[in-house]
């Protein structure tokens, strides 16, 4: 314990050091000060428990959401240390959140027609359930007191904090001492490492309200998040509800506030992997354009949604042959839509989330962790269209475990074909053998092909060319029937005047509207520009139709294969 003390105490004095500098004694946030009270015996007593919370200087560090911002030149040897270390436990920067109040006020993101919603008298106490594995200090405590301060009490059961083996020593007994203050929070820890979906279901069978709510670790909850979300679920019991997940930068902790009016819905590829998208037209049609109502999501990111418990439980709660985390989500997005619910995405519900390209540990020996979950997956809910995913990772379907229990569900359930979810639910969604034609794009004037820039999750990038493989992956183009030339994962390309990107397909045409003439030349739609190679190679851009070599390309343009989705249900 020694070590643990010592260890929390020097990873905040730096923290108390700049909270001093900026603000007034007087204005001291007693949040930030009791969290460490237990720990820091050493300090005078009026530096860290002022007898009640002073009111909030919303010009300090992080108030109102704003950015941690500071010139990394000018820090000390031991400050550089400390944001070195930071980033690399956490791939976010725990030197800004140290120096952020562990209750910092943040803006109400609401639209204003949220404030004139009313919600039923009789809403359902919630258990919230928050996993954690090696968290940092004021990021964990931060999430906590937002759901403390911002949940009415009447409503919150209990808020359950499942600790998945840490092994950081301000997790284990300082936690423990700093908890106790709150009768509604609870820890639970695992013995052994368990992954994000036992560990979420540890904290479910350990939960006693009606709703469970479970959200991640490093999230912060908005002013108002809380009835929005819940109501939906208390007038039928099948809906499942998520909130807009507000960005909170992993660099400065800046709150990204976003508008009802921008709100996305999930969608996938046929990699299996979560996309965003745009609320879809008819979508907007069927709530009457009003942005603040309740819109339908095809699939949910996972971190933080709420479920009624009696539905949870009907529906099978979460596949526990699946390992660690990946995949989880869409398999029970499917579930939830196929099975007889509704998934929601509430946009007066606001929960800030911070995102990282990677987590900070490894999933251990169990190397293939998510194509072993996405492969269950596909075996037990996308019938024929599981296929398109096989393609993907080379029919190599690894060992993914005995899945005649989920199956066995399914048919008990009597659960919709995933033909139905893509006529009824993401209708959308690219089906690959609905395209004109596909294959490699090769230019006439080099050995070269056109190829997709996706890069770990990233588009909207100038559109490469490189040479030719013939191994599909990135270099595999559909012609669809709206005029789009797209990476059947990763977007359409898009005419950005003189340079041609790679971009999200919006399916509006415009500037993702060509033509593949008889002369070999790719048209941009209504006008005399073609797609051109450089004259070195390296680039591609849209110039005058001028029907040169390095205009032409060769499309083999044979007929995609595989299932398409029925014209009627």
């Amino acid at each position: 314990m020694a070590n643990g003390k010592a260890a929390v105490i020097d990873s905040v004095r730096s923290y108390w050091r700049e909270k001093k500098r900026v603000m007034r004694k007087s204005d001291l946030d007693a949040s930030n000060i009791e969290a460490l009270g237990s720990a820091l015996s050493e300090f005078d007593e009026d530096d860290w428990k002022p007898s009640a919370r002073a009111k909030t200087d919303l010009k300090a560090p992080g108030e109102l959401g704003s950015p941690y911002i500071f010139n990394k030149s000018q820090l000390t040897s031991k400050e550089k240390l400390e944001y070195e270390t930071g980033w690399k436990k956490n791939n976010f920067n725990e030197f800004a959140s140290n120096r952020i109040s562990l209750q910092r006020s943040l803006k109400d993101p609401r639209d204003k027609e949220c404030h004139n919603l009313t919600y039923s008298e009789n809403l359902p106490e919630v258990s919230i359930i928050v996993t954690f594995h090696n968290e940092a200090w004021s990021v964990l405590i931060r999430s906590v007191y937002s759901i403390l301060n911002r949940t009415p009490d009447s409503l919150l059961k209990e808020v359950i904090l499942v600790d998945d083996f840490s092994s950081l020593e301000h997790l284990k007994e300082p936690l423990d001492q700093f908890m106790e203050q709150f009768q509604k929070v609870k820890i639970v820890r695992a013995t052994e490492r368990q992954g994000l979906i036992r560990a979420r279901l540890r904290g479910y069978r350990e939960a006693v309200g009606d709703v469970l709510v479970f959200l991640d670790s490093h999230i912060e909850c908005a002013e108002g998040w809380f009835e929005p979300l819940i109501d939906p679920i208390a007038r039928n019991w099948s809906t499942v509800m998520t909130p807009v997940i507000d960005v909170i930068d992993k660099e400065t902790f800046q709150y990204g506030f976003q508008a009802a009016s921008a709100t996305n819905v999930g969608g996938f590829d046929w990699s299996l992997m979560f996309t965003w998208h745009f609320v879809p037209e008819t979508e907007q049609k069927r709530r009457q354009n009003k942005h603040y109502l309740p819109v339908r999501s095809p699939t949910m990111a996972g971190g933080l949604f709420a479920i009624s418990r009696k539905y949870f439980e009907h529906i099978g709660t979460y596949d526990e042959g699946m390992d660690i985390w990946g995949g989880e989500n869409l398999e029970l997005s499917f579930r939830i839509w196929m099975c007889g619910g509704t998934l929601l995405t509430a946009p007066c519900s606001h929960v800030g989330h911070v995102f990282r390209h990677t987590p900070p540990y490894s999933f251990g020996p169990k190397k293939n962790v998510v194509k072993n979950n996405l492969v269950r997956m596909a075996e037990v809910w996308l019938d024929d269209f599981k296929y398109y995913y096989y393609q993907h990772i080379n029919y190599t379907l690894g060992n993914y475990g005995d899945v005649s229990a989920r199956r066995a569900l399914r048919a008990n359930l009597q659960c919709h074909s995933f033909d139905w979810y893509l006529v009824n639910v993401y209708p959308e969604l690219l089906i690959p053998a609905e395209a004109l034609y596909s294959g490699e794009i090769r230019s006439k004037a080099e050995p070269l092909c056109l190829e997709s820039p996706y890069r770990f999750g990233k588009i909207n990038k100038p559109l490469t060319v490189f040479h030719c493989h013939g191994q599909k992956g990135n270099q595999y183009w559909l012609y669809t029937q709206k005029g789009e030339i797209r990476h059947d994962l990763y977007g359409c390309m898009d005419d950005a005047g003189s340079t041609v990107y790679v971009n999200s397909c919006h399916g509006l045409g415009g500037n993702q509207k060509w033509t593949y003439r008889e002369d070999n030349t790719i048209q941009h739609e209504g006008t005399d520009r073609c797609l051109e190679l450089s004259a070195d190679g390296k680039t591609v851009s849209v110039k005058k139709c001028m029907g040169i070599d390095r205009q032409l390309w060769v499309w083999n343009r044979k007929p995609p294969k595989g299932p398409v989705r029925s014209t009627f249900h």
